[in-house]
């Protein structure tokens, strides 16, 4: 393993101060395979040759390898470096990078490339960026449809805080699933989620359904960061009043000693509690488990999600 030079650039400069926080031992049900399969190899060397990055990659997901085995790669778009400082993120921040005006182009050969049925695409937040990124969203939608028209769409946006038009932008652009995370609940913001504002991220939700009520809406939120029961049930609440769709609940793994504490790991028990307790409240589609993530099988996800609004409509008529 190659350790990097004193002198190269901190990946998180903000954490720098931060007293080190260790690690509980992970539990038996949050281990993982270490990844290593041919098809593993194999996406890595596609997204390298078309230099692209994945949150895969940079925020560490523990599913990697089952993900990547089948080729399923949740492109990050916008560059590798944040505006943002999240406590429980491990995507590097500071300067960001040039936006790339190829990018687009080179997301929808890599769709094409692997095959796939739906693709997530997600990105860095772009404060810098007049509007926050939106048209390059939009772009990389139209990009890919070109190259993989029937390939479903499922775009993972920031929150586009104080960016007029932004969300606009995306949605004119079609995505089959806006998705945005609340991450956590509103108490633990101010640490957690210190550049965002939960009722704004709950609007962005709201307004994507009025601007296309087609549009499949989605979010989700870790555990285990010192929140409370009941305090989970009240985001649950207020994305069924945005009338948010699907909602995925998984376990906070901390990247580092640097980043925000696992106050404690939730046991498997819990998240089928939790999903008990959403599809009672409403949601058409929820995936709560230790690994869950935003994309984890996110293809067969909106497969169900789609045939559960078409029940629902069906009992409704």
């Amino acid at each position: 393993m190659t350790l990097p030079s004193a002198d190269a650039p901190l990946r998180h400069p903000e954490k720098a101060a931060r007293p080190d926080s260790a690690s509980p031992r992970k539990p038996p049900w949050i281990r993982v395979k270490a990844p290593g399969s041919p098809e593993y190899h194999a996406t890595r060397r596609l997204m390298r040759e078309l230099h692209l990055n994945t949150v895969c990659e940079e925020a560490a997901c523990p599913n990697i390898g089952e993900c990547w085995k089948e080729k399923h790669a949740t492109v990050m778009i916008l560059g590798a470096v944040c505006t943002r400082a999240c406590t429980f993120c491990n995507v590097a921040t500071g300067r960001p990078d040039e936006l790339d005006p190829h990018e687009p182009e080179r997301v929808g050969a890599a769709v094409a490339a692997l095959g796939l049925k739906h693709i997530v695409v997600t990105s860095v937040d772009r404060d810098d960026l007049e509007d926050g990124g939106a048209g390059h969203f939009a772009r990389t939608i139209a990009a890919i449809r070109g190259a993989a028209p029937n390939t479903t769409i499922e775009v993972l946006v920031p929150d586009f805080l104080r960016k007029d038009g932004a969300i606009e932008t995306v949605i004119a652009a079609r995505p089959d699933v806006l998705n945005h995370n609340l991450e956590t609940v509103p108490r633990l913001y101010a640490e957690v989620r210190p550049g965002a504002r939960y009722f704004a991220s709950l609007r962005l939700l709201d307004q994507a359904g009025r601007l296309d009520p087609a549009v499949f809406r989605k979010s989700g939120i870790m555990v285990g960061l010192g929140e409370e029961k009941t305090e989970v049930l009240q985001v649950m609440d207020d994305l069924r009043s945005a009338e948010v769709d699907f909602l995925t609940i998984g376990q906070y793994l901390q990247p580092t000693p640097k980043h925000h504490p696992i106050a404690r790991f939730v046991t498997p028990e819990e998240f089928e509690s939790y999903r008990r307790l959403a599809l009672g409240k409403g949601f058409l589609m929820v995936s709560a488990s230790p690994l869950t993530r935003s994309s984890y099988h996110a293809g067969d996800d909106f497969a169900r999600l789609k045939a559960a609004r078409a029940a629902l409509l069906a009992e409704r008529a």
